[in-house]
């Protein structure tokens, strides 16, 4: 299963030192590494950014991912619009976001025949998000937190069974929250289809965490 293991890199540029400048040189190096290592999905999620400044940055990853990768696809974190001006490969859905059922008449409006697939990925925190996610026909579902939050301590875990319950549908589920090298083998044995993560990503080298992943 670990061969077909999907691997959802997301965004946070403030995990890196200096001033902005140098954060966003190192996130597009890193952007540039997962593109280089086959990693699945990249989901830019700067929520702290303005909509011109999304934009802008959401520009220049797509095209250091076009560069480095023909099958790496770039979503943006809830903002349809955005994905749609940049030429992304689709947008990520929270649950407060608009309905999946929105972005399709959004698509149908703007392009009403598409050249290409626009993917839709969407946050589930429990089983019946992911029931839900499955009838709105998304392309796959993040489900967290597995493990709890690495930054929010206090946070409550899912757990593996819970997991495991949300992976019997038909639509892909990848596991987020506290995925590790060391615990992500076990996401992917409850019948996860992958692994999500920004810390997994960005405080490891991404060839080693692919290569560990494949070998699980």
């Amino acid at each position: 299963m670990a061969d077909g293991c999907l691997f959802y890199y997301i965004t946070d540029r403030s995990q890196f030192r200096g001033d902005e400048s140098n954060r966003r040189r190192a996130l597009l190096a890193k952007i540039a590494e997962a593109a280089q290592w086959g990693v699945d999905y990249i989901q830019l999620r700067e929520k702290d950014l303005t909509a011109r400044e999304l934009e802008n940055l959401a520009r220049e990853v797509v095209a250091t991912v076009r560069q480095g990768s023909a099958s790496t696809r770039v979503l943006i974190n809830s903002r349809t619009d955005i994905a749609l001006a940049t030429e992304a490969d689709g947008v990520h859905l929270r649950a407060d976001d608009i309905s999946p059922a929105d972005v399709r008449r959004i698509l149908q409006t703007v392009h009403p025949q598409p050249t290409r697939h626009f993917a839709l990925a969407v946050s589930c925190h429990s089983n019946e998000d992911v029931v839900r996610a499955d009838v709105e026909a998304v392309d796959f579902a993040v489900f967290a937190p597995v493990f709890g939050k690495s930054r929010v301590p206090e946070s409550k875990a899912t757990g593996i069974e819970a997991l495991r319950e949300a992976s019997r549908g038909k639509i892909p589920v990848l596991a987020l929250g506290g995925v590790s090298v060391e615990n992500a083998a076990s996401c992917l044995d409850a019948g996860a289809a992958g692994v999500a993560g920004m810390r997994l990503f960005q405080d490891n080298k991404i060839a080693d965490v692919v290569r560990a992943l494949r070998a699980a």
